[in-house]
């Protein structure tokens, strides 16, 4: 049974969007998926399923939250495999004493338009640093994110595709989430 990884957008920020993670886990159980594992309370699900389309899976969910919850956050799945290439392709690996909460990865739907990239590199007056990587665009922070210039609703439009972002300490600790799971 496949080990998969869901990451849902804007649960959990602010007063509106919010789940009990006992709730959320209760509405993964009730579609079928097994052992459903959250990390923090931002609606980051670690679960096993036999369902081979993560579309339909993540339309599935959606679906389960909004009758459940009453509002329709977007879904981003990942297979465990899908989550460890993120992890080995990030840009920033071979770097020396960068901080991991200052390293940020939006994991996208889809892989944006060729364009996207180039539009991307208009954004080099800001001190961050960009890189659009296939489904993930992975930013480092040089002054943290709370800090940032950067207009982030641009490079959503710049983007066109729906994506949630977590840090890299969130993204390796699901990592480490997900294999335990697939090693149980």
């Amino acid at each position: 049974m496949a080990v998969l990884i869901s990451m849902l957008r804007g649960v959990n920020v602010g007063p509106h969007n919010r789940i009990k993670m006992d709730a959320l886990r209760a509405t993964y159980e009730a579609l079928g998926l097994e052992d459903p594992r959250t990390y923090v309370q931002s609606g980051n699900v670690i679960f096993r399923t036999k369902q081979k389309s993560s579309a339909k899976l993540a339309t599935n969910i959606q679906d389960a939250i909004e009758k459940s919850f009453k509002f329709r956050p977007a879904v981003i799945v990942r297979t465990l495999d899908e989550l460890r290439e993120a992890i080995a392709a990030t840009p920033f690996d071979a770097r020396r004493n960068l901080h991991p909460g200052k390293v940020l990865v939006t994991f996208l739907e889809d892989v944006p338009q060729a364009e996207a990239a180039a539009k991307l590199a208009t954004l080099k007056s800001y001190p961050e640093e960009i890189h659009l990587l296939g489904r993930e665009l992975y930013i480092y922070f040089p002054d943290g994110a709370g800090k940032s210039k950067l207009p982030w609703s641009q490079v959503e439009k710049l983007l066109k595709v729906n994506g949630t972002a977590r840090n890299w300490n969130s993204v390796r600790a699901m990592l480490e989430i997900a294999e335990k799971l697939e090693a149980e």
